[in-house]
């Protein structure tokens, strides 16, 4: 019998640590869903099948601004960013602006410094393997976490040395704790005072490097402005390290609880592309997109919106859609066929898709082939999930490399 209620309130503790069944539940029996958010009591709608959510990610009668925002939503608190340079990050931007930054942008991701990314993973990881082996009992979100950073650090030009600082700037940034809403802004503030710090210092000592790149990135006259910047900088430390190291972290988790996929991949490396795929489509960094907010009243999935209605693109349940694939809650790495939205969709699909495919290709399978008889060092329901409305992030993750823990 179908419940009247989904199975655990949305974004609440129970859902943080499993949200699978509610989105289930959702998708056959209130696919656009209106409800709470639990920062400010803000009223929203989430969108959960495949389909609409896809749509949405597209449409051009919403967008991720803003300013398109109803009152409620801003006056909540609710704004990502709000007052500070995240809110031009380049996410929540709309054309012409967003077709300016994102051309800028991109003109300092060329296929040459694309390839030159490769060699330098490897290094990465192999080195974090090699830490890795001297510790007792490690971490994988330890391994997950310092594999973006150097990388990051490599590409951009800077070393991340406030690495920790800035994860626990992110998580506070997307928390959802009603009892303190102000923290949000105060995160996203350190996050934009940190771009701005690194900024500056690639204008001291200026190389070969992305961040000096795009500080003198040009299209004829046109350039970043100095928000423009520090926005594009801070958004690529936020993704480049957190959505990163959560897909990582994730994966790792997902391949040892099933021992066949685990050894399909030793077995048949060949597969390592269609199984990033399928790690971004089964359990990515990724829980839900960006806010979309209607511009005008208008119908959506069969829901009438006011204009500034504030709704949630839930990547992670349509990627679970069993419309859109057979199966849709197993983790198979031989799955080929439709595309996900573990990416993003669109006008705001990810501008680091290449370097999150590299790094999950290079650091998942590797730790694998170090470690064949890695496994869990506590109970797999001792984990915990952080409470982040953004991504799917394990707090801790402990194994034994060789065996002899507790799965």
């Amino acid at each position: 019998m179908t419940t009247s209620a989904p199975p655990s309130e949305l974004f609440g503790f129970d859902y943080y640590q499993n949200p699978y069944p509610t989105l289930e539940w959702l998708r056959e029996n209130s696919p656009m869903h209106q409800f709470h958010f639990p920062v400010g009591d803000i009223p929203l709608w989430i969108a959960t099948r495949f389909d609409d959510v896809q749509k949405l990610l597209g449409d051009p009668r919403f967008s991720t601004n803003p300013s398109w925002a109803s009152k409620e939503f801003v006056d909540g608190g609710m704004a990502v960013g709000r007052g500070t340079a995240i809110e031009r990050i380049i996410t929540m931007l709309d054309p012409p602006d967003h077709t300016r930054v994102r051309r800028l942008a991109m003109s300092t991701f060329t296929p040459r410094r694309v390839a030159e990314w490769e060699e330098p993973t490897h290094a990465v990881v192999e080195a974090e393997l090699d830490r890795l082996e001297k510790q007792d009992r490690p971490d994988v979100m330890d391994y997950a976490g310092a594999i973006p950073a150097a990388l990051m650090g490599n590409i951009l030009g800077f070393p991340l040395d406030r690495f920790n600082e800035m994860i626990h700037a992110i998580e506070r940034a997307f928390h959802t704790d009603p009892e303190d809403e102000g923290a949000n802004q105060r995160a996203f503030e350190e996050i934009a005072e940190y771009g701005r710090g690194l900024i500056a210092h690639k204008r001291r000592n200026p190389a070969d490097d992305l961040a000096s790149a795009l500080i003198e990135a040009r299209d004829g006259e046109d350039r970043l402005d100095e928000t423009e910047l520090v926005a594009m900088i801070a958004v690529l430390i936020m993704a480049g390290l957190d959505t990163t190291r959560n897909l990582i972290g994730t994966s790792i988790l997902s391949l040892l609880e099933r021992p066949d996929q685990r050894r399909l991949l030793l077995e048949r490396p060949e597969l390592k592309d269609t199984a990033v795929e399928e790690f971004l489509r089964f359990n990515g960094g990724v829980a839900v997109g960006f806010f979309r907010f209607a511009k005008e009243d208008l119908e959506f999935a069969g829901v009438t919106l006011p204009a500034g209605a504030p709704v949630i693109p839930a990547v992670g349940s349509a990627n679970r859609d069993p419309r859109r694939w057979p199966d849709a809650d197993k983790l198979d790495i031989t799955r080929t066929g439709p595309r996900h939205v573990g990416l993003g969709h669109g006008l705001h699909n990810c501008m680091g898709a290449a370097l999150a495919r590299l790094e999950a290709g290079v650091a998942i399978p590797a730790i694998m082939r170090r470690f064949p008889d890695m496994n869990l060092a506590v109970p797999a329901e001792e984990l915990r999930y952080d409470e982040m409305w953004l991504v799917r992030s394990i707090k801790s993750f402990p194994v034994q490399l060789h065996g002899e823990g507790k799965r």
